[in-house]
């Protein structure tokens, strides 16, 4: 599988409508659900939770949770539901998370994790990869993520996501952690030295081109998480500078790529804003680009049966080659 460059998974905005919008711009990338948990997975409507459109793939499935059983449950769910990869989330720093002991809180219980990877690599056929940070608290020293690293890889795991940002547990918020823990590169490469014979990607902070180059010197891959949903249509650089792959679609074309699949997801119930709200970032940077925010925000709770006004924001764009006035 390719994993030179990754989306993210983002709660509330990896959603299978956004993974289905990403991949009209880009084929190569791989893309990740937003975090699933297992006991969710076990007691839930699994279709509701699992089902995507095969044109999303390649599709890895994150999940959360620490309990061996329900993990392992979840792991051969996701394979029979023709997900490529599971992904486990020990990286995810917000205080309901930790309640539900899932996430970064599990970098504190390293055999635990091991157990949980062991029961999830017996139980289905395809890769099982890990999610984590740095460190944690006043726990990021290289030795403390080294010697974790080293019993994970004793399950047989082979793919280590990397967040180079420690988790502050119970001190911080989410978009906190998000933004105030230093990055710290170094780290991350330090580890691919270490462990050259494993794959390790790396996440965090990564907003250009520039940056994916010179990381993908030093790393097997990188995750890109905020840039690729605020302003999606970066996937089409990477696409060009990464893959160079220039047969791409172009901002309207990808619009006009999304009708057919806004009328079938709004025949079946779908909220029109359920779908389009993931697409407010397309035109960023362009002449417009406010237009079409003000717009979508304006329009994109209209009653799901009435698809006049979607029809005239395409026609508007393809007319104009931007989305310049709409609404005006």
């Amino acid at each position: 599988m390719n994993r030179k460059v990754c989306v993210a998974p983002m709660m509330d905005c990896t959603d299978r409508h956004e993974r289905f919008f990403l991949r009209l711009i880009s084929k190569n990338v791989l893309l990740y659900t937003e975090m699933i948990v297992s006991e969710a997975i076990s007691r839930g409507d699994k279709k509701k939770l699992l089902a995507f459109n095969l044109n999303e793939k390649p599709l890895a499935l994150q999940v959360g949770g620490s309990s061996i059983k329900l993990l392992a449950e979840a792991a051969k769910t996701g394979e029979d539901f023709g997900y490529d990869e599971i992904n486990l989330n020990l990286g995810c720093p917000s205080r309901k998370v930790q309640k539900n002991k899932f996430g970064a809180c599990l970098m504190k219980e390293p055999n635990l994790v091991a157990d949980c990877l062991t029961e999830m690599m017996n139980s289905c056929n395809i890769p099982v990869t890990i999610k984590t940070r740095i460190g944690y608290d006043d726990v990021e020293d290289y030795e403390s993520l080294k010697n974790f690293i080293k019993i994970l890889k004793k399950t047989g795991v082979k793919t280590f996501i990397i967040h180079a940002r420690k988790a502050m547990l119970g001190k911080f918020t989410p978009k906190q952690n998000l933004n105030i823990p230093p990055l710290k590169y170094d780290i991350v490469y330090k580890l691919k030295k270490d462990f050259s014979n494993d794959v390790i990607v790396l996440n965090g902070g990564i907003d250009s081109i520039s940056q994916i180059q010179n990381h993908l010197t030093k790393v097997d891959g990188v995750m890109i998480g905020r840039a690729a949903y605020h302003s999606p249509y970066f996937l089409a650089e990477i696409e060009k500078e990464i893959f160079n792959n220039y047969n791409i679609p172009s901002r309207t074309e990808v619009i006009e790529r999304m009708f057919p699949y806004i009328k079938e997801e709004t025949s079946k119930g779908t909220r029109l804003n359920q779908i389009m709200r993931h697409t407010i970032g397309l035109f960023h940077g362009q002449k417009g680009s406010a237009d079409w925010k003000r717009y979508l925000s304006k329009n994109m709770c209209i009653r799901e049966a009435d698809l006049q006004k979607v029809n005239h924001i395409m026609d508007h764009i393809k007319n104009n080659g931007n989305a310049t006035s709409l609404g005006r």
